[in-house]
């Protein structure tokens, strides 16, 4: 413990990923038993599973279940953007969402891990923090960024979405969707997977009152017709989160009491997709298909898009 601690604090990491639940969590990703020596140290591709299941193993460390999400939130991230670690080295185009992703130790920190304690340690960590300083993370990030969602909207701000079918069919809404059935909506917030708040418009969306917050159930594209006064709310479904009826119960209880007509569309990339979530779909809400684009389905209510009456005394 107290070598991996002197390790981080040799590579210039804050204290904060210096203390025993970072040491413990780098231990891990070097594979790293306690009678192990630092020579023999590896990279396995871990998970933040994985990591709870090799300290328990190895140093008979016990988390809880639920200690995954910390773990990743309070050293895992900081190690990625650190250049200690890298997001799925072998995969690097799987979505940030995916459950098949892995972090692994990047070369330059395996380098450092396997000089501890030998005369050539003082130079890797000099030559590590060189490198880090001179964009590591960047290094290994940019097989991902080869492979992200590039995507310019009507206002012509361009964002850069992360990899994955969940950002590629919101692509796809802003790309087709929008201009076909929405031309004059302008995009008010777009949620990456790897990012919540990648493109948010505080401004506009505090002047309808939806002021935005990490913490709120916000569907993952909001766009306004200032014209008409609608406000179309739309989730992008690749395997879960259609706008179901609990999810509309849940989207009205946020939207109570602003005045702009709600649009509800559900978005899929295909109509094979569409079939297995279409039993789950609210009443009085749309969807749209990317493989048809031009096309939109209906589910009950008026004939066209728009908003619904929602009160009990709605038409049949």
């Amino acid at each position: 413990m107290q070598e991996a601690k002197a390790i981080l604090k040799a590579r210039g990491l804050p204290e904060a990923q210096q203390n025993d639940n970072a040491a413990f969590t780098f231990l891990a990703f070097a594979a790293m038993a306690a009678e192990d020596p630092w020579a023999a140290a590896k990279a396995p591709r871990l998970r933040p599973h994985d990591v709870i299941a090799f300290l328990k193993s190895a140093y008979g460390k016990t988390y809880a279940e639920n200690s995954c999400e910390t773990i990743r939130r309070q050293a895992i991230h900081q190690f990625e953007q650190g250049g200690v670690l890298v997001r799925n080295p072998d995969e690097p185009a799987l979505a940030t969402n995916s459950p098949r992703t892995r972090y692994a130790l990047t070369l330059e920190a395996l380098a450092v891990a396997r000089a501890y304690g030998t005369e050539q340690f003082d130079a890797m960590v000099g030559h590590f923090i060189s490198q880090a300083g001179g964009g590591l993370a960047a290094k290994y990030g940019a097989p991902r960024r080869a492979v992200s969602v590039t995507l310019t909207l009507a206002s012509g701000e361009t964002l850069t979405l992360s990899p994955g079918d969940h950002n590629h069919l919101e692509a796809c809404v802003v790309r087709e969707f929008l201009p076909y059935f929405a031309p004059q909506a302008q995009v008010l917030y777009l949620g990456d997977t790897s990012d919540k708040a990648l493109f948010v418009k505080r401004e506009e969306l505090e002047r309808l009152g939806l002021p935005f917050s990490e913490h709120d159930k916000f569907p993952d594209i909001v766009a306004y017709d200032a014209l008409k006064g609608w406000l179309f709310l739309i989730e992008a479904v690749i395997c879960h989160g259609p706008i179901s009826a609990k999810r509309l119960a849940e989207l009205e209880k946020m939207l109570q009491g602003r005045s702009a007509g709600r649009v509800y569309v559900t978005a899929f990339p295909s109509f094979k997709v569409f079939q297995r979530y279409a039993a789950e779909l609210a009443w009085d809400t749309e969807v749209w298909i990317a493989e048809f684009p031009e096309h939109m389905l209906h589910f009950n209510g008026d004939l066209f898009i728009g908003p619904r009456n929602r009160g009990h005394d709605q038409d049949p």
